[in-house]
């Protein structure tokens, strides 16, 4: 089938590419922050912490639960209702009309990107609104968080992958990688760099529907998981601070066994 066969057949959901825009790009483009054009890390040592919550966007909002709920629960109605299960399929007969037999396995890789972002940009002159053990705390927490979110889902849901008989199909994995990192970026760097960051989370949410790897419920809800993580990396924050900055004695030694040939880590706690 050609091309413009297919994006005519492809018009005909419209609807749904706009309202999945809508949903997709919504985040980046909230006002930033309150309190961005502000180093953070001026606050610290010099009042105290659970002062400066409001303003680098770690206290938590009912708001903020909003989109990411939405799209967790829009995902999770179209694993077994008949009328999104029916579109679904001909959304993804009309991929398979575009792609043929042909996969673009960038996403693998790509999914990463928004995360190391968030965390190391930063690092190059880029203004944030952490420092960097803050955002290292924020991405290991949420990247926790979207793990286990992800894994019991997939085990609880049971979903047949649209391309084998493996049952873990809902949510998707890579989306929910993708998204968490850029809801991070967003939070650190701004809208500008938030929309660059939700627009690339949302090309790799299109390559797994493109690769035949997920159904389009499987990215929206992984989409969700994703951005909820990465708010509850920030919600956490304020906790993880104490450890961080109240004389905790807290320290991380990476150590290799030659006899073992293993890598391990020795947490030391000085009380």
């Amino acid at each position: 089938m050609k091309f413009s066969q297919v994006f005519s057949h492809l018009t005909d959901y419209q609807w749904l590419i706009r309202l999945l825009c809508a949903l997709l790009l919504i985040i980046p483009l909230e006002e930033s922050v309150q309190g961005a054009e502000n180093d953070s890390v001026e606050y610290y040592g010099k009042t105290e912490i659970d002062s400066v919550d409001i303003i680098d966007g770690t206290a938590f909002s009912f708001k903020q639960l909003i989109v990411p709920t939405s799209l967790i629960a829009v995902g999770s109605w179209g694993i077994s209702n008949g009328w999104f299960c029916s579109v679904k399929k001909q959304f993804r007969d009309e991929l398979y009309n575009l792609r043929g037999e042909h996969r673009c396995k960038i996403d693998d890789y790509v999914q990463y990107l928004n995360i190391l972002s968030g965390v190391f940009i930063g690092e190059i002159g880029v203004k944030s609104q952490h420092p960097f053990r803050e955002r290292f705390a924020v991405g290991a927490t949420a990247y926790a968080t979207m793990g286990v979110l992800v894994n019991v889902l997939k085990v609880s849901a049971g979903e047949k992958r649209p391309d084998s008989d493996r049952n873990n199909s809902f949510p998707s994995g890579h989306t929910a990688t993708a998204f968490m990192g850029a809801e991070i970026v967003r939070a650190e760097y701004g809208a500008k760099w938030g929309l660059a960051a939700y627009t690339l989370a949302s090309s790799v949410a299109f390559l797994r529907l493109y690769n035949d790897r997920h159904w389009l419920n499987d990215v929206l809800a992984g989409a969700g998981i994703g951005i909820l993580s990465a708010r509850i990396g920030y919600w956490l924050l304020p906790v993880e601070r104490k450890l961080l900055y109240r004389n905790s004695g807290l320290q991380l030694l990476p150590a290799y066994h030659v006899a073992n040939r293993q890598f391990t880590i020795n947490v030391f706690i000085h009380i």
